[in-house]
């Protein structure tokens, strides 16, 4: 009840006429950002940081929590209406979102997402709320041992697990602890890897990394593979939802929303695989409910319950990542590490004492998502038709318009040209990634992690006078690294079970569209 109380008090503080501006204004740019095709929430946030460098701590975080959600729900649009993701957490969504659009339901599609993602980020933030500070309570007595072994889970488990190839998300790791390496060394003073020069003394700012890896990287990335042929995008009308779209839509989204939250509050938990399973759940009820004569399986052709679920699982894991940020500095997600270079702009170190020193901030940004989440269902459900004409606007003004404000943001964090030359240096390393396939999650933990490992690492060592074996020498170390070799060990399993169940999805779908070609084949014999 005391942490309802402070969110009641960061409600106070943030439900002001001007607050509500700021957080209105938020949640439009993060839309009109996040709907254009291939921009993930990640890459809209990364590009919109500059927009709140003016302002005051509160009004900043209040205007975030607009983009954050505003990038997530135009994420969810681009998938509907283009079968575009911006991101992977998106596939799920666009799956059959996409194919209720060509059927004339993309209003639907659009609206159950939209409420979808309301309910779990309500839900969602009220959990973080509830266990963020408790987390935190229990991080104060984390050793460095053990607060080390956490990073080390969390990098390792980003870079081999989630991505398709461990090889190719160590070598992205590396790259990133790489560049985090550069400047003084915190306790020689000595510089690492400034070839001499004197702006990368004092560090590489996150936000020109970002902004380069996401947004100058893949403004290259299709400029290189562009072809001038027309975007075909889904007409759409007003979204709304009939009783029966309610009723469908109903427990998906609370299913969506248990799966999600606690897959987001693990380290390197991600969306990615809440939301398979929110979809494959999904589709094995529909199938045990219209075996049972309950309803029919639209399953490959436009079910409402595969938007509704994996859209709440996203927005809900969006949530759940809240908690591992907040209370133990440890960003587990690439719109994670933007949110807390975002955090560290003004200053504020994310981790156990956060909740302590920043009480006021940490329940302001909490009831701020809160205004965003509502913001986004008031203002967006109306503006979706807007929304859907952005997307003809033609690729080669839209990734210049990209370029143009991402230089603007490189330049506006320290007023140097010396980070536009940067954001250049990574915008190519960005399209070299993703010409060889390499993850940019890896890359962005390890770039904010590297610095935050290696001190603990120093605290440790200095501890036991440079003997190695404590870093495994507190019990929770000792778990988490059975932890993380146990899951190692089972990825391989995950894997194959993961892609036999994909298969076997995709098998389903293409006998749905044979058995329903043939019975209209059928049907159309009958008339004649």
């Amino acid at each position: 009840m005391e942490n309802l109380g402070l969110l009641w008090d960061g409600l106070g503080a943030a439900l002001t006429p001007m607050n509500l501006l700021y957080a209105a204004v938020g949640v439009l740019l993060g839309t009109f950002v996040g709907v254009l095709p291939g921009i993930g929430p990640a890459m809209a946030i990364a590009l919109l940081l500059p927009v709140t460098y003016g302002l005051e701590p509160t009004q900043a975080f209040i205007m975030f929590a607009g983009l954050y959600y505003g990038g997530m729900y135009g994420g969810s649009t681009t998938s509907i209406l283009l079968n575009t993701p911006g991101e992977s957490a998106s596939v799920m969504t666009a799956l059959e979102g996409n194919l209720m659009a060509r059927v004339g339901r993309g209003a639907q599609a659009l609206a159950t997402a939209a409420v979808g993602s309301f309910v779990a980020g309500t839900i969602g933030t009220l959990l973080v709320a509830m266990f963020a500070p408790a987390l935190a309570d229990v991080a104060v007595e984390i050793g460095s041992p053990s607060y080390f072994a956490l990073m080390v889970l969390a990098l390792v488990m980003t870079a081999t697990v989630l991505g398709a190839s461990p090889l190719r998300g160590l070598l992205a790791l590396f790259v990133g602890l790489t560049i985090g390496l550069v400047g003084l060394d915190l306790n020689t003073g000595q510089p690492r890897l400034t070839f001499g020069v004197s702006q990368l003394v004092d560090r590489l700012d996150i936000v020109v990394v970002a902004v380069g890896i996401f947004a100058l990287g893949e403004a290259l990335w299709v400029a290189a593979h562009l072809r001038r042929k027309p975007v075909r995008v889904v007409p759409v009308g007003q979204p709304w939802l009939g009783r029966e779209d309610l009723r469908r839509s109903w427990w998906p989204w609370l299913r969506g929303t248990a799966y999600g939250f606690p897959f987001g509050a693990l380290p390197a938990g991600g969306a990615e695989l809440p939301t398979f399973l929110s979809y494959v759940t999904e589709r094995k009820l529909a199938k045990r409910s219209s075996a049972k004569g309950r309803g029919k399986d639209e399953f490959g052709q436009g079910a409402i319950e595969g938007v509704a679920g994996p859209e709440a699982a996203n927005n809900a894991s969006a949530a759940g990542m809240l908690v591992p940020m907040l209370a133990l500095g440890l960003p587990v997600t690439a719109t994670a590490s933007v949110m807390l270079s975002a955090l560290q702009g003004y200053g504020i170190q994310p981790g156990p004492q956060l909740m302590t020193e920043h009480a006021d901030m940490v329940w302001t940004l909490l009831a701020s998502l809160l205004i965003g989440n509502l913001l986004l269902l008031v203002l967006n459900l109306p503006l979706a038709p807007l929304w859907a004409r952005l997307l003809r606007i033609p690729r080669p003004q839209l990734y210049a318009g990209i370029l143009f404000f991402a230089c603007l943001g490189a330049y506006a964090t320290n007023l140097d040209p010396f980070d536009i030359g940067l954001l250049l240096v990574f915008g190519l390393l960005g399209l070299a990634m993703r010409r060889f396939g390499l993850p940019v999650l890896p890359l962005i933990l390890g770039v904010i992690l590297g610095p935050l490992m290696e001190t603990k690492l120093r605290e440790a060592l200095t501890i036991s006078g440079g003997d190695p074996a404590i870093l495994w020498g507190e019990p929770l170390a000792i778990v988490i690294y059975a932890v993380l070799l146990l899951v190692l060990a089972t990825r391989p399993l995950l894997s194959r079970w993961r892609s036999r169940t994909e298969s076997r999805m995709v098998a389903e779908a293409a006998a749905d569209v044979v058995r329903d070609d043939g019975a209209a084949v059928g049907t159309e014999g009958d008339q004649r």
